[in-house]
């Protein structure tokens, strides 16, 4: 065990863990935090993903000893109920998640991907959504959703 100190949702947190412990674990079982969520375990699947440093990383490949001195933040960080992230709010406004499972991950590559370029093109939606798999077939509503929160509609 090793005691690793890590910044998520702009808090600080202090966590006693292995070091190979994936980040995912880290966040569901010591810190409490339900949106990332275990899919594949292989990085396939984007149910984990989460923005370390701005950047949308598979929590399930990612180790937390990658993520000392890093910020991580999950979907409880994104936004609130009281004022959600222009992406969430989309999702709800264009009625995105059937199951809910994949939400999570797609927000948040959908929220990296704003942060990065503003105005994307349905290309780059496309792009930046590929490794997030949807086994309710919502793709339609997301790109619609991604494209309302860049003020793009839908």
């Amino acid at each position: 065990m090793a005691r690793f100190n890590l910044t998520v949702n702009g808090e600080a947190r202090v966590v006693d863990v292995d070091p190979d412990t994936p980040l995912l674990y880290v966040l569901r079982d010591n810190l409490a935090l339900k949106g990332p969520k275990f899919g594949c375990g292989l990085g396939q699947c984007g149910a984990c993903t989460v923005l370390v440093d701005g950047r949308p990383t598979r929590s399930c490949q990612e180790t937390v000893a990658g993520t000392q001195g890093k910020s991580v933040v999950t979907l409880e960080g994104l936004g609130s109920i009281s004022a959600p992230h222009p992406v969430q709010a989309a999702f709800i406004k264009e009625q995105v998640p059937q199951c809910g499972y994949c939400t999570s991950g797609m927000i948040m590559s959908a929220a990296a991907l704003l942060a990065e370029k503003p105005k994307p093109t349905e290309e780059d939606v496309r792009s930046a959504l590929d490794g997030n798999l949807c086994r309710c077939g919502t793709h339609v509503r997301v790109m619609r959703a991604v494209m309302t929160a860049s003020g793009q509609g839908g």
